[in-house]
C-alpha cells in the first residue's frame, strides 16, 4: 500500500485541502445552515418528522449495526490479529497512559456525561419505558438501561473507528480519513468519487456529533450560569457562549495537540477524578459501590437481551427517544472520535487499544453514572430531595446543579462543574476542528493555521443554527439522521479491515524465522561474532558497513532475481539517512521489502556484573533489519555478505508463502 496523499491534494485559495472533499462539504453544510436558518419553524417541523421516520423504518438497523461492531471489536481483543500494532512492529506508543486515557474521556463522551450523569438515570426513574415510575424496580431498570447506552456499545463503535483508521494509516503509510479503510477492497479507487463520497460522509456525521454534544454543552453552561449567577437562559446567552468558548477552542487550535488538546484534557481529567470523589465521599457512600458492583452484573447478564430488544411487540416511544438517539449520536460521533483516537494511538497493540480504549473509559463512565444515578435517585426515594424528579423531567439541563444542591459546599461543586463543562466543549471543538481539518485534506495534520480555524467556525455556525431551528430536539435529529449514510459506509470498511487483517496474520502464521545469519556462521567465525555483540559502533561505523556488505549482498540478490524476468530496486540512501532498502516488485501484490537502517536503541536496561564501560552508555546504534511491517529486532552488523544474501533469501521465501496465502 502507498501512500499517495501528496499527489493528490490540491491548494484552493491558498489552502492545502483535498478539493472535491472541501469543496462539496462545505457546499451541503451552508444548504443546511442556510435552510434551517432561514427558515426555522418548517425545517423544525421537519426535523421532528425526519426523526420519527428514521425510528419508525430503520431502528432495527441502527441496532444491528451497535451488536454487529460491539461483536467484531470484542473478537479483534481476543483474536490472533489482537498482537498486530497500529504502527510498524519497531513502532511505541506516543503518549503515557495517563494522557491518553485523559485525551479518550474528554473528546470522547466528556460533555455528555456531564449532562446526562443525573439526568438520564432520574429521567428512566420516573417514566420507565415500561412499567411504573419512582419504584425500587424502576430504580434498578433506570440503572440498567443507563449503563445499557453509556456502556461496551458506545466505545466500541469508537474503537472500530479508531482500529480501522490507525491500522491503515499509521501501519501501512495511507491517509489518516476513512476513505483508507476500503483499500483492500478497491485499491487505489480510493483517490476517486468513491473514497471523496466516504470522507464527505464522515465530515457530515462529524459535524452533526460534534454539534450535538456542543449544543448539549452551552445549553448546560447556560443553565449553570442561570442558577449560580441569574444568568438568563435565552438563544441570545447561548449564542454568545458558543461564540466565547468558540474562540477558547481557536485558541486551542492555534496551540496545537501536545499543547492545548492534551494538557486540557489531563486538566479536566484531574476535576472530573475530584468531583467524582467528592460525590462519592459527599453521598450515600456504600449504597455506590453496591449498587455499581450489583448494575454491572445486572448490565452483563442483560447486554444481549438488551441489545436487540426493539419492543417490537409492545411498542414504545421511548426507543426512539433513547436507544436509537444514542446509537445514532455515537456514530455520527465516531468519525471525529475514531480519527482522533487513531492519532493518539500509534504504537500500541489491537489488543492493548481494544481493552485500554473500550474497558478503562467504560468501567470509568459506569463508575461515574453509579455515583451520579444512584446518588439521585436516593435522594428523590428518600424523600430528602422529592422534587428534584419533577425538575429533571422539566429542564435536563439543571439536573446536575439541581443535585449538587444536596451535597456540602454546593456551591463550589457547582462552580468546578461549569468549569468542566465550558473546558469540555473547548476540548470537543478544538479536536474536533483538528479532526475536520484531516478529512478534508486527506489526513494531512501540519496544515496552514486559517484553514484549521475555518473548522471551528463551520462547527460554531452549524451549532447555533441548529439550536436555533429547533432547541435540541434539532440536534439530536442531525445526529440520528448523520449517521444514516456513515453507518453504510462503516460496515463497508469493517469488511475492508478484516480483509486486511487477514492477510497481515496470514503473513504472520507463513513467517518461518529463519535463525539469523549469525546462527548460521561458520566456526571460525565465532570469535569475530562474539566481538561483534560485545563492541559498540558508532553511527560512521555503521554506515561503513552497509557500504560494505550489506549493500553487496542486496545487489546479488537482486541481480539474480532480475535474471528471472522480476523487477527489483535499490534505495541508497546511507549518506542521507544511514539506510539501504531493496524492495522487489509484485505487480497486483505486496511488494516486498528489506530494509536496513543505522538505528539507535537504548541500552540502559541491559545488565552486568562489574563497572563496565556498557553501564555508562546510554544508548547505542544497529543496523537493524525492517520488514514493510517495520523493525524485527534483531541486528546484522558484523554479518558477513554470504549471510545477510542468506537472510533475505529467507525473509523473500516468507514473503512469497504469505503470497501464496492470500
Amino acid at each position: 500500500m502507498n501512500n499517495k496523499e501528496s499527489s493528490h491534494k490540491n491548494t484552493l485559495l491558498g489552502l492545502s485541502v483535498d478539493k472535491p472533499v472541501f469543496t462539496i462539504s462545505l457546499a451541503m453544510l451552508g444548504c443546511l445552515v442556510g435552510y434551517a436558518g432561514l427558515n426555522p419553524e418548517h425545517s423544525g417541523k421537519l426535523f421532528a418528522s425526519l426523526q420519527a421516520g428514521i425510528v419508525q423504518y430503520a431502528s432495527w438497523y441502527y441496532v444491528l449495526v451497535a451488536a454487529i461492531i460491539l461483536v467484531c471489536v470484542t473478537f479483534l481483543g481476543f483474536s490472533r490479529a489482537g498482537d498486530i500494532k497500529l504502527g510498524l512492529d519497531h513502532s511505541e506508543p506516543e503518549y503515557s497512559n495517563l494522557s491518553w486515557f485523559a485525551m479518550l474521556f474528554s473528546a470522547g463522551m466528556g460533555i455528555g456525561l456531564m449532562f446526562y450523569g443525573v439526568a438520564e438515570p432520574v429521567m428512566h426513574f420516573m417514566s420507565p419505558p415500561k412499567g411504573d415510575g419512582a419504584t425500587i424496580e424502576a430504580a434498578r431498570e433506570a440503572m440498567r438501561l443507563t449503563f445499557f447506552h453509556w456502556g461496551l456499545h458506545a466505545w466500541s463503535i469508537y474503537a472500530i473507528v479508531a482500529l480501522i483508521l490507525g491500522y491503515f494509516a499509521h501501519r501501512h503509510g495511507l491517509p489518516l480519513t476513512l476513505r483508507s479503510a476500503l483499500y483492500p477492497l478497491i485499491g487505489e479507487r480510493i483517490y476517486g468519487p468513491w473514497g471523496t463520497a466516504v470522507d464527505v460522509f464522515a465530515i457530515l456525521g462529524t459535524i452533526c456529533g460534534i454539534a450535538t454534544s456542543l449544543g448539549l454543552g452551552v445549553i448546560q453552561i447556560n443553565s449553570g450560569l442561570g442558577h449560580l449567577f441569574g444568568v438568563p437562559i435565552s438563544p441570545q446567552v447561548q449564542v454568545l457562549l458558543i461564540i466565547g468558548t468558540m474562540a477558547l477552542a481557536t485558541v486551542s487550535v492555534i496551540m496545537g495537540l501536545d499543547a492545548g488538546i492534551k494538557r486540557l484534557s489531563e486538566f479536566n481529567m484531574t476535576l472530573a477524578a475530584l468531583l467524582l470523589i467528592g460525590v462519592v465521599l459527599a453521598g450515600p457512600t456504600i449504597l455506590i459501590f453496591q449498587t455499581f458492583m450489583q448494575n454491572i452484573g445486572d448490565y452483563l447478564s442483560e447486554i444481549v437481551s438488551k441489545t436487540f430488544n426493539l419492543y417490537a411487540y409492545d411498542p414504545t416511544d421511548w426507543l426512539g427517544g433513547w436507544t436509537i438517539l444514542y446509537w445514532g449520536w455515537w456514530l455520527s460521533w465516531a468519525p471525529f472520535v475514531g480519527i482522533f483516537i487513531a492519532r493518539i494511538s500509534k504504537g500500541r497493540t489491537i489488543r492493548e487499544f481494544v481493552f485500554g480504549a473500550m474497558l478503562v473509559p467504560c468501567v470509568f463512565n459506569l463508575f461515574w453514572m453509579s455515583a451520579f444515578g444512584n446518588s439521585a435517585i436516593d435522594l428523590i426515594s428518600t424523600g430528602e430531595m422529592a422534587n428534584l424528579g419533577e425538575i429533571v423531567q422539566q429542564d435536563q439541563a439543571v439536573a446536575l446543579f439541581n443535585f449538587l444542591e444536596s451535597l456540602p459546599m454546593s456551591s463550589l461543586l457547582s462552580g468546578i462543574s461549569l468549569l468542566m463543562v465550558v473546558v469540555f466543549f473547548v476540548t470537543s471543538a478544538d479536536s474536533g476542528a483538528l479532526v475536520l481539518n484531516m478529512l478534508s485534506s486527506k489526513g494531512a495534520t501540519n496544515t496552514a493555521i486559517p484553514q484549521r480555524v475555518l473548522w471551528t467556525i463551520a462547527i460554531a455556525l452549524v451549532t447555533t443554527v441548529l439550536l436555533y431551528a429547533g432547541g435540541l430536539s434539532a440536534l439530536q435529529t442531525a445526529s440520528i439522521a448523520g449517521a444514516l449514510p456513515f453507518s453504510a459506509a462503516l460496515l463497508w470498511a469493517i469488511y475492508g479491515f478484516f480483509k486486511a487483517l487477514r492477510a497481515d496474520v496470514s503473513k504472520r502464521e507463513v513467517e518461518v524465522n529463519l535463525p539469523p545469519g549469525i546462527m548460521q556462521a561458520q566456526t571460525e567465525d565465532w570469535r569475530d561474532q562474539i566481538n561483534g555483540l560485545l563492541s559498540f559502533p558508532e553511527p560512521s561505523d555503521v554506515k561503513r558497513f552497509l557500504k560494505a556488505n550489506v549493500k553487496p549482498a542486496m545487489n546479488d540478490f537482486a541481480h539474480e532475481v532480475q535474471s528471472h524476468g522480476v523487477e527489483c530496486q535499490i534505495k541508497d540512501q546511507i549518506s542521507e539517512s544511514g539506510e539501504i532498502s531493496l524492495v522487489v516488485l509484485q505487480s497486483n501484490q505486496v511488494n516486498f521489502v528489506y530494509r536496513v537502517i543505522c538505528a539507535e536503541v537504548n541500552s540502559s536496561g541491559q545488565k552486568t556484573n562489574s563497572d563496565s564501560e556498557l553501564n555508562s552508555i546510554e544508548s547505542m546504534v544497529q543496523a537493524e533489519v525492517h520488514l514493510s511491517e517495520g523493525g524485527q529486532g534483531y541486528c546484522v552488523m558484523g554479518w558477513t555478505k554470504a549471510q545477510i544474501r542468506m537472510d533475505i533469501i529467507g525473509r523473500y521465501a516468507n514473503h512469497l508463502r504469505f503470497l501464496d496465502s492470500l
